[in-house]
């Protein structure tokens, strides 16, 4: 049962058709791991702990560099030189002590996945490397936990479900096959307008309340947002048989 305090700060969540405290206490008793602290991991974050999420973890072993503060909107100028992990935790709690928060002050790596991923319900892969995006998707795989996951660049982002538990699901991988390799531009080469992180980090919160809440989530497709013409397309992926996960 919701607090009076509780009550209050949700009250307009618990305005919407379709919303109960039903699903305000499923948010409560949920836990999200958020990897990376970035241009994505700020507004993710940000609006789950404004939700109610009752634990939200944060790893991110990268320190805040000027060059951030142009997209990384929770960040200061006086937090330059501090983890990324450690402020944005702190933030929250100011945010809402209501919930739980918890910094990984280090980078992700499969030791620290297999220990943290048996304890959460749904991972948000915000970080911004391929190898890192490979071994998340992997290791959930492994320990079937629910994984949305999203990259930004230039004036361009997308956004994918990954539902281990469903019958013939798709992963990133076989989005993008490793045969692939790594992409020729990155963020550091070719840059990113820092509202298209904060239109994809904000819709990773918006689907990861929407499943948390038992609300429908597409898998096996992925969206993908044109900033300049501010419009999306929606794509279906099939399972690859060349996928080098085992599912």
């Amino acid at each position: 049962m919701l607090s009076n305090q509780e009550q209050l700060r949700y009250s307009r969540q618990l305005l919407l058709n379709g919303f109960n405290e039903k699903q305000q206490l499923a948010l409560k008793n949920s836990n999200v791991l958020i990897i990376g602290a970035g241009g994505l991991g700020n507004p993710a974050a940000l609006y789950l702990a404004g939700a109610g999420v009752g634990k939200i973890i944060i790893a991110d072993g990268d320190t805040i560099d000027v060059s951030n503060l142009q997209r990384q909107v929770i960040y200061q100028q006086k937090n330059v030189g501090k983890n990324k992990a450690e402020v944005i935790c702190e933030h929250l709690k100011g945010l809402n002590q209501e919930i739980d928060v918890e910094a990984i002050d280090e980078m992700i790596d499969g030791e620290s996945l297999d220990y943290y991923l048996p304890e959460v319900d749904l991972v948000l892969d915000c970080s911004d490397n391929l190898s890192t995006r490979y071994l998340i998707n992997a290791k959930c795989i492994e320990h079937k936990t629910p994984l949305l996951s999203a990259a930004a660049i230039r004036f361009e982002g997308q956004l994918m479900f990954i539902n281990p538990n469903e019958l013939d699901f798709c992963c990133y991988e076989c989005f993008y096959p490793k045969s692939k390799g790594e992409p020729s531009i990155n963020c550091s080469t070719a840059g990113v307008l820092g509202p298209i992180l904060g239109v994809i980090g904000s819709m990773q919160s918006l689907q990861a309340i929407k499943y948390l809440i038992g609300k429908n989530v597409n898998s096996n497709q992925v969206m993908l947002f044109d900033g300049l013409a501010m419009q999306w397309q929606t794509f279906k992926i099939s399972k690859s048989l060349q996928c080098g996960c085992k599912h």
